[in-house]
């Protein structure tokens, strides 16, 4: 009396199998993925890489912590940076080169 019959109901004409468009948005944010934050990355990885292995004495360089020096031995792994203003007694710092962020353009030092 309360309780109505329930039917199930006709097989829809469309099958849950593989379908194309269900690939499109996975395939679409991969591909969005890898331009976006990928191979950004991987560019700023491969250049901070060439910049560690091109230094050489005399470079004015500044590190991760925020420390401006000029290079004046690279061994290694290891760099040894003057940070020093002319003028006054040697300060020397050795620090890794991984630790070295920007190379600076050849008199910046002098300027400040």
């Amino acid at each position: 009396m309360l309780i109505s019959n329930a039917y199930a109901e006709a097989a829809s004409s469309t099958s849950p199998g593989f379908s194309l468009q269900t690939m499109i948005f996975p395939v679409l944010m991969i591909v969005v993925f890898y331009f976006l934050l990928i191979r950004p990355q991987q560019k700023r990885a491969k250049d901070q890489r060439n910049l560690i292995e091109a230094l050489k004495a005399g470079d004015e360089v500044i590190t991760v912590g925020g420390m401006l020096g000029r290079v004046s031995k690279v061994v290694d792994q290891y760099v040894t940076l003057d940070v020093a203003q002319s003028g006054s007694p040697t300060l020397e710092v050795l620090v890794q080169k991984s630790a070295v962020q920007t190379l600076l353009p050849k008199g910046t030092m002098k300027s400040l």
